[in-house]
């Protein structure tokens, strides 16, 4: 358990930072079969989840994450589920929004996004 651990931290200490600089920069985490819901949406293939977080009608986005919890997913594949929460600032927002998300990541040379989950949680 220790290294699903390891591996769902090193996965969101990347995808954040990277996130919240260019979302460009998660072109190589999906794949044509990856999936993402964002707030209900779904999006099929990694052209069209990049294309779906490049168009966010914010500029700036800052991620702080509270929690990160993991599993591995299946027996005999190499794959993990992370559940991530936390808060999130966009442009000049200085109330935090709260947000979880649900990443499956499946190992094919490295770990890749196969399901990626996005809500907002509205109190």
């Amino acid at each position: 358990m220790a290294e699903i651990a390891a591996i769902a931290k090193q996965f969101v200490e990347f995808y954040y930072p990277a996130f919240d600089r260019d979302r460009r920069e998660l072109t190589h985490i999906y794949r044509d079969m990856s999936m993402m819901t964002w707030e209900g949406v779904q999006i099929q293939g990694a052209a069209g989840i990049i294309e779906k977080l490049a168009s966010l009608p914010f500029k700036r986005v800052q991620h702080k994450t509270t929690t990160v919890d993991a599993q591995p997913s299946l027996p005999g594949v190499k794959a993990i589920i992370v559940m991530v929460t936390g808060q999130l600032l966009v442009d000049e927002e200085t109330k935090p929004q709260q947000f979880s998300q649900t990443f499956h990541l499946v190992e094919d040379k490295g770990y890749f996004v196969y399901n990626d989950i996005f809500r907002l949680n509205y109190a």
